[in-house]
């Protein structure tokens, strides 16, 4: 209980980001971020992995992330996504992706240009997407913190622009890691409502949210520092 309250104690502490300059890349090569996805009562529904490499002076994140719902052996829906981030003097400047979301294939590329990103993808109608995005544009892995206030970032399934709302709603202690945690909350109000949880070293511990009439919630396995 008393290094339960020390950890507590020091995030709440800490200073609240309030701005970032572009991104709060709050992961270093060599981690992974794994969770076991749930959904309604606790059914098992799969999992969504985040890992960091390095090459060269850029940050590189690769995104797995594998849902599946069925009745038996039969499969009734089905979600794979599949990611790779490249991230130098914390900006995006190139990422390439692949979404397969109830048997439609989506495909995603932005590189970074000198004044800004350009990004191609398909909408969720399939019409193509050309555009043309500021050079600090985040994307919508989750795995890096919105700063307060962040209203546009880049939907990662379709290349396209994506209206947000960030909020900051307090200090909260949560199960992640085979263990409760202290960890910040925050809410990002896009296409859906996410609630993002990051702990004390700043690294995603936890998600909620609904879909399809359903509360789908990300426990994290273990810190991607300690291990």
């Amino acid at each position: 209980m008393i290094r339960l309250t020390a950890a507590l104690a020091a995030l709440l502490a800490a200073p609240v980001p309030s701005a970032l300059a572009a991104a709060d890349l709050a992961a270093s090569a060599g981690e992974t971020i794994r969770f076991d996805v749930f959904r309604g009562d606790g059914t098992p529904f799969g999992t969504h992995e985040v890992r960091f490499t390095q090459d060269g002076g850029a940050l590189i994140a690769q995104v797995t992330v594998r849902l599946r719902a069925g009745l038996g052996p039969v499969t009734v829906f089905r979600y794979e996504h599949d990611s790779t981030e490249r991230w130098e003097d914390g900006r995006l400047v190139a990422f390439d992706g692949r979404t397969l979301k109830d048997g439609d294939i989506f495909e995603v590329a932005a590189r970074a240009n000198g004044a800004g990103l350009e990004v191609t993808g398909r909408d969720p109608q399939g019409a193509p997407v050309e555009a043309a995005m500021a050079a600090d544009i985040l994307p919508s892995s989750h795995w890096h913190r919105y700063p307060q206030g962040e209203d546009r970032v880049l939907n990662t399934e379709h290349g396209t622009l994506m209206d947000t709302r960030v909020e900051f709603l307090g200090e909260d202690m949560i199960e992640a890691d085979g263990r409760t945690i202290p960890a910040r909350r925050y809410r990002l109000t896009a296409s859906l409502t996410l609630d993002l949880w990051y702990d004390e070293n700043g690294r995603w511990a936890r998600s909620e949210f609904e879909a399809r009439g359903q509360r789908v919630t990300y426990v994290r396995r273990a810190n991607p520092v300690t291990g």
